[in-house]
Parts: C-alpha cells; sequence; structure tokens
C-alpha cells in the first residue's frame, strides 16, 4: 500500500474506531467489570480495556486536530515552517502527559529515573541511545525528553510504526526518520541519519535505538550470526556474553555522533518493558502494579574517542554496561510488595 493511500484508509478508520468505541463503551466497560472478577489480575480487563480506550481517543481527536492544521496551514504548503513545527511539539508533548497521567494512575505503574539525566547538559544538543525492548521504551523515552526535560526530539524508528496513522502524520511533520533495518539496496542509511542529526539546537535530542530492533532470543542468535558472517568474531565473541540487548549496528550512531560534533551523549536502559510486542504479550506481561526503573548515563563529547574503531569499541563497553544493569534491575511488582506488608 503506498503512503498516501494507508493514510487515506487508516486515519478515517481510526477516527470512525474511535466514535463507535465510545457509542458502544457502555455496553465494553460493563462486560469487562463482569469478567474482570474471574479473570486473573486485579480488575485487569478493566484497565486494560479503560487505557485502550483512552489510547483510541486521543489517536482519534489527534487526527482531526491535525487534519484542522492542515487546512489552516494552506494545505500544508506552510506545515513544516518553526512556528507549525512549534505547535506540533505542543500537540505531541500533551498527547503523551495526558496517555501516561492516566495510563499511571489505572495501571498503578510507577516510573522512577536513575543517573544523570539529560539537563546535565543544559544549553548543549544531546544523542540519546536507547536499549530496544518493545514499542512502549519509546513512548516513555520520548515522553521523558519532552515533559521532563524540555527537550525537541529527532527520533530514528523502524517503518513498521508508520501503519499507526497518528504517528505516521506527525513524524512526517517533524524532523525524524522511518527506517527498515533490512534496507534494500541503493538505500543510504547512514546518510539519512547524518541529515537528521545535522543541525541541532541546543534544546534538541537526537533519539536512536541502535540494536535496531526489539530483542527477542532470535534476532539475538541472528546479530550474532551476522557479526561472525563479517568475520567479526571477537564482536560476535562480545555479542555472545550478552543477554538481554542486542549486538548495536555502529553505523547509524556513528553517522550521527559525525553529524552532530557538539552532541554529548545519554546512554539509556530500563526495565519492565520487555517483549510487549504483541497482544498477547500485553494481556500477559503489561506492567500493571510495578515499579520501573529507566537508568540514565551521561558522557561529555571529549570524552568520547575519535577514532571509527575506537568508537566501536567504546559502544560495544557501553552496550555491555546496560545488559549487565538490566540483568541486576528487574521491575518490582507493587501489588506483590504490598501484599506482603
Amino acid at each position: 500500500m503506498t503512503h498516501w493511500g494507508r493514510r487515506l484508509l487508516l486515519a478515517p478508520f481510526v477516527v470512525w474506531l474511535t466514535a463507535w468505541a465510545w457509542l458502544f463503551s457502555p455496553l465494553w466497560l460493563i462486560v469487562a467489570a463482569a469478567l474482570s472478577p474471574v479473570l486473573p489480575g486485579r480488575m485487569r480487563l478493566l484497565r486494560l480495556m479503560w487505557v485502550a480506550l483512552l489510547y483510541l481517543t486521543l489517536e482519534g481527536v489527534l487526527l482531526v486536530v491535525l487534519f484542522g492544521w492542515w487546512l489552516a496551514s494552506g494545505f500544508g504548503r506552510r506545515i513544516r515552517t518553526p512556528y507549525w513545527e512549534g505547535v506540533h511539539y505542543e500537540l505531541v508533548q500533551g498527547f503523551l502527559w495526558v496517555f501516561f497521567r492516566e495510563a499511571r494512575r489505572v495501571l498503578n505503574l510507577s516510573i522512577v529515573t536513575d543517573g544523570p539525566t539529560p539537563d546535565a547538559f543544559p544549553g548543549r544538543p544531546i544523542l540519546v541511545c536507547c536499549r530496544h525492548a518493545g514499542p512502549g521504551d519509546s513512548f516513555t523515552l520520548v515522553h521523558a525528553l519532552m515533559h521532563d526535560f524540555q527537550r525537541e526530539p529527532r527520533v530514528v524508528l523502524k517503518d513498521s510504526l508508520a501503519w499507526d496513522p497518528a504517528i505516521d502524520v506527525v513524524l512526517n511533520r517533524l524532523p525524524a526518520r522511518f527506517i527498515t533495518p533490512h534496507p534494500g539496496a541503493g538505500q543510504d542509511l547512514e546518510s539519512q541519519i547524518a541529515a537528521l542529526a545535522d543541525g541541532l539546537d541546543a534544546d534538541d535530542a537526537f533519539v536512536i535505538f541502535p540494536e535496531g530492533g526489539n530483542f527477542t532470543p532470535a534476532r539475538r542468535d541472528r546479530a550474532i550470526a551476522r557479526l561472525r558472517s563479517l568475520g567479526l568474531d571477537r564482536m560476535a565473541d562480545r555479542a555472545e556474553s550478552m543477554t538481554h540487548v542486542l549486538a548495536p549496528r555502529p553505523g547509524g550512531f556513528l553517522a550521527a555522533l559525525d553529524a552532530a560534533p557538539d552532541a554529548d551523549v545519554v546512554l539509556v536502559a530500563h526495565t519492565g518493558l520487555d517483549h510487549l510486542l504483541t497482544v498477547g504479550d500485553l494481556w500477559r506481561a503489561l506492567p500493571m502494579d510495578k515499579r520501573l526503573v529507566m537508568r540514565w548515563w551521561s558522557v561529555r563529547r571529549e570524552d568520547i574517542p575519535q577514532s571509527r574503531e575506537e568508537r566501536i569499541e567504546w559502544l560495544f563497553d557501553w552496550w555491555e554496561r546496560v545488559d549487565e544493569w538490566v540483568s541486576e534491575h528487574q521491575p518490582e511488582d507493587l501489588a506483590r510488595r504490598a501484599a506482603v506488608r
């Protein structure tokens, strides 16, 4: 399906689905409330349905607002000017603030940050390298950067996320890149990433996930096999020693580092959002009544090696540190702790 065909079909469908969901919401909520006592978890079904309805509602409202702004900007002719870029960032920040505020309340979800956060570098652009362990980490990270640290993120993300119509529309109006982890011939991803990282302002945060995809055991095995096929046996051995993360693909990060010579680096790890990839995963493992930890490390530009080979070693060193931290920090179950007390 083409880019515009996807938008013309999915965006109206989401708006229609939102209206339909609210029309029948009393019935759905009554059924969920009736079934919740006989299902595992404390009112799990009712809570999940409310969060899903909230997200769908916010997405539907967002699409209507985005369409109105497209008309107001002269049918999109001025949509990428600094003014419209600013109001789009404010819209995304508001969307995430409402969603996380309600999700934390309904799911009894506590998110704690640890370590030197991005405000350790006031007035300087930053490159943010995050562990990739599910779509939830992207939302949590962007929300933290915008709401807690007043940063404007430029995000590199997988092209599969463009099937979400709101994400597709809003990120095509902001500095962002949808990329495929397996590019075809003639697709220079490093040049695209470098172009996105070029010209970062003091309040910008360039966000990249060096692993290139969510962690799964199968992807870990493929990443190790890929390193061996390239003759990088020592890197493959190091990747085998990491059990919670994929071997980083340094090309995109190094391209961003060269394109933003004034940017410092922030590395991010987290626990609790792992493996939430399908509806079944959400049902079985959605973090409810849990305390999640997001760990930040800040590195000054002058402390980053200069040569490409040294930077690759440096990135692998950090990824081993991220893996070690994840193995030592697992999400805390608040409901279980309360029961013990």
